[in-house]
């Protein structure tokens, strides 16, 4: 063919390929947008929800044992299917993978466990051996402040006031710090100690007072009908049941004990939160400090559930 009449004969280049409906459905399947778990889980909640309210109108026309555990039924269902939707929303964010390999990142965790825990056992010495100081200084200062002197009321309340008043991290600086000034040169395990002990006593001096306040005047009064001295009264009378009454918020109180230790890290003190800071700062990676924070969980939780087992016995038995 002669070249001029080429170019009459040349198929454009913009021309669309046929392709065949088979080819067609095939790339239709491949672009085709899946649906969010999110959106799933909605429409997921929106029948249970309608299910729930079935079930709410149902659950009026049954006795009252039979209500409240169906209802107990109702209410984890709806809490499983919460939980679930807020996971399935989480994994759809794009920045999931930067926030797992940031906050929990297998390989920094698996270098760095063993050390931070070690710190676990530095805690747990710091609160339970201050746990004993601070029930003896609150209960003596307790007995000061419900004195008949008045002036050892007055300085009962004062040291009150301003340990309360005053942060325990301020505290434990001013122990630390002050006291090397003045020649007494405590370790950091034995200042974070005596910190926490001078800060918590007052709060349990307040808790034994009402637990002494709150047992009936005439139980003293018949004990020294029958003879017995004040202080005779108080030890074998009046604080075996006060004693017994303020056993719930005290446990608290040494549960809250055991989170602030963390404070004693400032002055150096190697225990778990102050190891989960270390290894966060060498491996640039908050992982270290995520499995300090679980560490805590492990002692404080159970703790938890024993308070509130005790509370339920000593409530049956009143």
């Amino acid at each position: 063919m002669p070249p001029r009449f080429r170019r009459y004969m040349r198929v454009p280049s913009c021309q669309p390929s046929l392709r065949t409906s088979s080819e067609e459905l095939y790339d239709g399947r491949k672009t085709m947008k899946s649906v969010p778990p999110a959106l799933v889980w909605l429409w997921f909640a929106l029948v249970l929800a309608l299910v729930a309210l079935i079930c709410v109108l149902v659950v009026r026309m049954l006795r009252t044992h039979q209500r409240r555990a169906v209802l107990l039924a109702l209410g984890n269902g709806l809490a499983v299917l919460i939980l679930g939707f807020v996971v399935s929303l989480l994994i759809e964010l794009p920045a999931i993978d930067r926030f797992l390999n940031e906050f929990l990142n297998w390989n920094i965790f698996s270098k760095t466990w063993e050390y931070v825990i070690k710190g676990l056992v530095v805690t747990i010495e710091l609160a339970v051996v201050s746990e004993v100081f601070i029930l003896v200084l609150g209960l003596i200062i307790a007995l000061i402040r419900i004195s008949r002197i008045k002036a050892f009321r007055f300085f009962a309340a004062v040291y009150i006031d301003v340990i309360r008043g005053m942060p325990l991290i301020l505290q434990i600086v001013v122990i630390y710090f002050g006291l090397g000034y003045l020649g007494l040169n405590l370790s950091r395990f034995m200042a974070g100690v005596l910190a926490l002990t001078v800060c918590y006593a007052a709060y349990e001096a307040e808790i034994f007072r009402a637990g002494i306040e709150s047992i009936h005047k005439g139980q003293m009064e018949a004990a020294r009908s029958l003879g017995m001295g004040y202080f005779k009264a108080m030890r074998y009378v009046v604080l075996p049941q006060a004693v017994r009454n303020v056993i719930p918020p005290l446990s608290n109180e040494f549960i809250a004990l055991l989170k602030d230790t963390a404070l004693v890290a400032i002055i150096g003190l190697a225990e778990v939160f102050f190891r989960g800071k270390e290894m966060m700062g060498r491996y640039a990676n908050v992982t270290p400090l995520v499995w300090a924070a679980i560490c805590y969980l492990i002692i404080t939780i159970p703790l938890m559930r024993l308070v509130q087992y005790m509370t339920t016995r000593l409530s049956l038995k009143d």
